[in-house]
This record gives structure tokens, sequence and C-alpha cells, in this order.
């Protein structure tokens, strides 16, 4: 019996050592064959397009030439890239394109949320007319909201000059000061819905015992919403505002329908400007190497969402 165990044990040391997800994946080997044929259909649909996409980043490709016959450049489209004016333009859009959408439909979801979280009259009716800028299609939502933004017929300017507000009516995506701004409340007007849906799933998770038990404490609202609520929806915040960052870093549909880009660049954002000179111009060197580290940001992002996920499921697996 003891020289079985010690075989055994002998056995154990020698085998190869491999932790975390090689281990697992090696422990369901046999697993993973069922779903050979869906890796296979990733490999051709995802991992060749990144990889081609990389690839082309290295190269240059004239309006003019073939893309077989692209002419090796190295790193000069990243140091193009960065040397231009209008990629810092860009990115200063995009980073408040994405900070004041990601913001703002939080905190209004939130506050939705935390409004439709109480019993009152109408509360269903109110929960559907609020989740219905979230369900209508995004390219819909842009024709309509570009025609209440019209400098002409548009429903605004309209109201604002009947009511003796302005002389005539203002234009909101025809001008460089206000375009980027008007662009950013069509798209909170379409995502807090979303912002709304998880925290109303989240204030779902809140004890209503410690709840009870501040309030005869002697706590005010607010202090029960600052420390008994809040501190329950920290991570559903986290995993909320992660997802509208990402959705928002890599939203398209909206800006471009309603203004291009214009005016002067005012509205470009990455997605937009990649698409541009891509599909506008034919720079397509130089657009896979915007969209290689546009996917150096996302995946970056993608890793904090990753993780958040990652603590609720140890916390939940604490509890």
């Amino acid at each position: 019996m003891t020289i079985l165990t010690g075989k055994a044990e002998v056995s154990r040391r020698l085998r190869p050592h491999r932790s975390g997800v090689l281990r697992k994946v090696w422990e369901h080997r046999a697993d993973y064959a069922y779903v050979l044929p869906a890796i296979a259909v990733m490999l051709i649909v995802i991992a060749y397009p990144i990889y081609y996409t990389i690839e082309l980043s290295f190269f240059n490709t004239p309006p003019g030439l073939q893309l077989r016959d692209k002419i090796f450049v190295g790193l000069d489209n990243y140091t193009a890239i960065l040397k231009s004016p209008v990629f810092w333009t860009v990115t200063s859009n995009t980073l408040i394109w994405t900070a004041g959408s990601t913001f703002i439909a939080f905190v209004l979801g939130f506050a939705c949320a935390l409004a439709l979280h109480r019993d009152f009259a109408g509360r269903a009716i109110l929960r559907a007319i609020l989740i219905i800028p979230w369900v209508i299609s995004a390219v819909a939502a842009s024709y309509i909201w570009k025609w209440i933004y019209h400098s002409d017929f548009g429903i605004i300017g309209s109201v604002l000059v009947g009511l003796g507000l302005s002389d005539r009516p203002p234009n909101f995506i025809d001008s460089v000061s206000t375009v980027l701004p008007s662009l950013i409340v069509v798209n909170i007007w379409r995502e807090f819905p979303f912002a709304m849906i998880m925290m109303m799933a989240g204030l779902q998770t809140v004890p209503d015992q410690l709840l009870r038990a501040a309030k005869v404490d002697g706590a005010n609202a607010w202090q029960r919403f600052w420390h008994v609520t809040f501190p329950h929806l920290r991570n559903v915040s986290t995993v909320t505002i992660l997802l509208l960052a990402v959705a928002n870093f890599n939203s398209f549909i909206i800006p471009w329908i309603m203004t291009g880009g214009g005016p002067s660049n005012a509205s470009h954002i990455w997605i937009t400007h990649i698409y541009e000179l891509a599909f506008g111009r034919q720079r397509w060197g130089v657009a896979s190497a915007y969209s290689v580290l546009l996917f150096l940001i996302l995946m970056s992002l993608g890793y904090f969402y990753v993780r958040a996920l990652s603590g609720n499921d140890q916390k939940d697996g604490s509890e």
C-alpha cells in the first residue's frame, strides 16, 4: 500500500504543472470538442480580420494602388497618426463624447431607477415610456433628431422663435461650437434607459432589512442611500459604466448619420474617422493603424470589465 502511494505521489509530482486558465482547459479538454466548430468560425470571422488589420497597418495603400500591391512602411502610419493635428482633434472629440455621454447617461438612468423603485400609481406606464428611446433603432432615432435639430424646419428652432426666445432658429448640428454637445444629448437620450434598467435590477438586491434597521437607527434618506444602498450597487455601477464607456467609444451610427463628422471635423470621433479614412479616402493602412490603437483601448476597457465581473462572481461565491 505504501509503495503504491509513493508511486502515485511521484507520478503527481512528475505531471506537468499547469496553472490558471491552461490548467482548467487541460482538465476539461474533452468538453472543448463540442465547441470546436464555434471556435473555428470565430477564428475565421474574428481572429483573421484582427490579424490582417494589424498586418495592413504596416503598409501604405495609396488609393490608385491595388491592395495586393501595398508598400511596406513599418511604423510610418503610426508616426503619421501621432503627428497629425486631426488625430488630436478626433481624440479630444472622442474623450468628450465618451465621458459626457457615459457620465450623464449613468447619472440620469440611476436617478430614474431610484424614482421608479418606489411604488406609485402609473409606475409601469412611466417605466415603459422611459424605455422607448432604448428600443428605437439608432438609425431611426438619428434621422428623427436630425430633423428636430434642423435649422429651418426643426421643432426646437420653431418653438424658440415662436416663444420669442430667439430671432432665428439656432444651428445645432451646423455649428462647430454646438454640434458635439447636440450629438451627446441624442446619445444620452438613447442610452440612459439601459443604465436605468441595470440600476433597477441592482436595487432589487438591496436588503430591505438593512434599510429598515438604518431607518430605526435614525438615518435619514441620504444616509440610508449612501451607507446602505450605494455600497450594494457599487459592482453593478462599475459594470454599467464600463459597458456604456465601451459602447460610446465605439459608437458610430449617431455621429455619422447626423453629421458625417462635420462641420470641420468638429463631430468626428475615432470610429467615424476610421470609416472615412478607409471607405472615403481608401487609406487602408492609416485606417488599420487607427483601428489597432482603438482595439488596444477597447481591450483595456474589456480587461477592467472582466475584472469587475470576476469580482462579482467571487463575492457571490463567498456569500
